[in-house]
């Protein structure tokens, strides 16, 4: 395959801690080269330090404790949410000119590649009317259903950026300084929380398998560092 091929999509996964104001800077500036035509759309797998950050519909009153964590403004959809080590942030940049330009149909495909990745490993993901992301049911919990996966995405010329923040073995205690997603009634869970003690790297594996057979084929990035 040839790294120039436009009709692949760049894979790249990021071993180190990823600064959150880093992050979102390469996300713009790799967004506007895509939708001028100047670069392979691009799947980005990393972790951030912890931190917190709030989309366009956050309110003030579900920042709990604005000192646990550092806060960043988004500029995604979406309240507010934890990054942190232990948890897949998969961030997501590809041209939807090309993929129907419809935002709705996007997300259920985001939605889709979280549930298929989570029924490799036995883990029975949903999606829940009005709620956002991607929920397990806890019977053990008097029925309650617990959140693992959170989706917020912005769109800009076409172009995608943000995405997924799937919970592999997050620190759950990190959720308390906010009301993730303003849903105080539910809980947030986890791989290792469900008993699934799972490494990083096999996550990985799976959640580019289930892409590429949703959203086509993959090459690896040869992006070495991060600007």
């Amino acid at each position: 395959m040839q790294r120039n091929d436009k009709n692949l999509t760049e894979w790249l996964i990021s071993d180190e801690l990823i600064p959150y104001p880093r992050a979102v800077e390469f996300m713009k500036a790799r967004a506007k080269e895509i939708a001028n035509g100047n670069a392979n759309e691009l799947i980005w797998l990393l972790e951030h330090p912890p931190l917190y950050t709030s989309g366009t519909s956050a309110k003030q009153k579900d920042l709990i404790d604005p000192n646990k964590f550092p806060v960043f403004d988004s500029g995604r959809g979406g309240q507010y949410t934890y990054h942190g080590p232990g948890q897949r942030v998969i961030y997501v940049m590809l041209d939807l000119s090309k993929r129907g330009r419809d935002i709705r149909s996007f997300v259920k495909s985001l939605e889709k590649l979280v549930i298929e990745t989570l029924s490799q490993f036995n883990i029975k993901g949903e999606i829940i009317e009005n709620r956002i992301g991607v929920w397990v049911e806890r019977p053990e919990k008097s029925n309650k259903t617990d959140k693992i996966a959170a989706i917020g995405v912005r769109v800009s010329r076409w172009v995608s950026f943000h995405g997924i923040s799937l919970n592999i073995s997050p620190t759950l205690s990190h959720y308390n300084g906010i009301v993730p997603c303003g849903i105080s009634d539910y809980g947030i869970t986890s791989f290792e929380d469900l008993g699934h003690i799972i490494s990083m790297a096999q996550v990985d594996l799976i959640l580019r398998e289930k892409f590429e057979q949703i959203f086509g084929s993959t090459l690896d990035s040869n992006i070495k560092e991060i600007p």
